[in-house]
């Protein structure tokens, strides 16, 4: 039978308390894997890769394969909400609600093991979301092989949105991601020499100023891209003339086309500086799987069109957001759909205060598997607008 509401919120609990950063997810898989296997086994069968879990469901008809991922890594942030089931792993916690991602996959897989699904069913829970291209990490590996989804389908809580509610939009969801580590390396000297010495608080804080200018002057105002640099660090003193200095930072853009274009700008200044304060650059414009997550116009058009019809279901037509997510890699190489579920929480993600609404969990599964359902047995007619 299908995991109910009360069992959800139980598992939900279980994990928030184990939380642990990407890669290093043991006891997360130990727990996901206990739960997967007290399920009807008849359907099932499991993969393991690296702290991974692939389960596919074999399908009446498997010609052809639904994907849907689920993310599984916390957070290095201390938890202060004092719920009773706070995180047990000090400096860890489930602070973007990955809790909640993977307490909904559950309840959609509990479902599927009990009832064949039409086609197979490729469920993925994923580590290292958050800190290390998790996704890229593993289709590259090759572990999907034979299980490779046809098409595939994720979320992210919002606590800006309703207990429940389902966002979503055709186009870019989450903007791509690329971190700015910029390191210049001249000469220190004696303050009251400056002849001497080749001064990297100067070229830092020139190329601090200079990339100020990518978005207002390189980027069409019509398009979207943000660089926020968040770390400088240069010297010791003051009467030391420091010889080096670190910026760091990040890009977001809502295609990869202009992450590309913003990273290219971004270099060509470093380079600048560089060459004018006759120092060294060492430059990592490190993108990784952090691929704009832009949702495939057929499986996008089909989830809008039965989330909007569907009875019980608050459907919510949402904006591009900045946020990163690595499932863009995913759906950079195979079609499918990125949305959001309304958790309805004053504290935003990643803060040491967010506890999202558990009412979200049941909604959310119901939503999905009315969905999958749907989608599988050919009820939903895609549109091809592009």
């Amino acid at each position: 039978m299908a995991l109910n509401e009360e069992e959800l919120i139980k598992i939900r609990r279980e994990l928030h308390k184990i939380p642990e950063i990407g890669m290093e997810e043991f006891k997360t898989q130990a727990k996901l894997l206990e739960i997967i296997k007290s399920f009807p086994q008849k359907y099932l069968k499991i993969k393991v890769w690296k702290t991974a879990i692939l389960v596919r469901v074999v399908g009446k008809k498997p010609d052809y394969t639904i994907g849907y991922r689920t993310d599984i890594d916390g957070l290095p942030v201390v938890e202060q909400t004092r719920l009773p089931f706070s995180s047990e792993n000090p400096g860890r916690m489930h602070a973007c609600g990955h809790d909640i991602h993977m307490t909904v996959a559950l309840g959609i897989l509990s479902f599927f093991a009990d009832n064949q699904p039409t086609v197979n069913m490729t469920f993925i829970f994923q580590p290292a979301e958050e800190n290390a291209s998790g996704g890229k990490q593993l289709y590259e590996s090759g572990v999907l092989d034979e299980w490779m989804p046809d098409e595939i389908y994720a979320f992210h809580d919002n606590p800006q949105l309703p207990m429940g509610a389902i966002g979503c939009r055709q186009g870019t969801l989450f903007a791509g991601t690329c971190e700015i580590h910029a390191r210049f390396i001249g000469e220190s000297g004696h303050a009251a020499f400056p002849q001497y010495a080749k001064d990297m608080v100067v070229a830092g804080a020139q190329f601090v100023n200079q990339i100020q200018t990518i978005v207002s002057r390189n980027v069409d105002p019509i398009q979207a891209g943000v660089v926020t640099l968040g770390h400088f660090e240069a010297g010791k003193t003051g009467n030391v003339i420091a010889g080096t200095s670190q910026v760091d930072g990040t890009i977001r853009a809502l295609t990869q086309e202009m992450n590309l274009l913003i990273q290219n700008r971004v270099r060509k200044v470093a380079e600048g500086v560089a060459a004018t304060y006759e120092c060294r650059l060492e430059l990592d414009l490190h993108q990784g799987g952090y691929y704009p997550v832009e949702n495939n116009a057929q499986t996008t058009a089909a989830f809008i069109e039965y989330m909007k019809k569907a009875e019980n279901v608050n459907f919510i037509e949402t904006r591009p957001a900045m946020t990163g997510e690595d499932f863009g890699f995913l759906l950079s190489k195979i079609p499918g759909t990125m949305f959001w579920l309304g958790v309805e929480s004053k504290y935003s993600l990643h803060s040491e205060f967010f506890a999202p609404k558990e009412g979200a969990i049941i909604k959310g599964v119901k939503a999905m598997l009315g969905f999958l359902q749907a989608r599988q047995n050919g009820v939903i007619v895609a549109s091809n607008n592009k």
